[in-house]
């Protein structure tokens, strides 16, 4: 059961990059989808981020993840390294852990 939701699964995403692949060159040129193409991973990580952040199986949590993830958001407004917005984000969110 579980390898073929695998399988199934990769036959999806190859049929979705072959789709991708396939899309006409002058479709590729329109302003509007250059731009929503510019911005959809954008909105894919966040969502992806929110996820892994706020929720546990099916249950919504706030816990030392939301914290990080807080600490990542202001060093990044502040214009932080990498490096440090990632620190800052581990950091936090091991004290909060370990405070818990």
């Amino acid at each position: 059961m579980t390898w073929t939701a695998v399988l199934l699964a990769s036959m999806a995403c190859y049929a979705a990059k072959l789709l991708g692949l396939s899309i006409p060159d002058r479709v590729l040129r329109n302003p509007r989808v250059a731009h929503v193409a510019m911005l959809l991973p954008v909105g894919l990580l966040a969502t992806l981020i929110a996820t892994q952040t706020f929720t546990t199986g099916h249950h919504l949590t706030v816990d030392a993840r939301a914290a990080g993830l807080a600490v990542a958001v202001a060093a990044q407004a502040l214009r932080a390294p990498f490096i440090v917005v990632v620190a800052g984000a581990v950091a936090v969110t091991a004290i909060v852990r370990l405070a818990a």
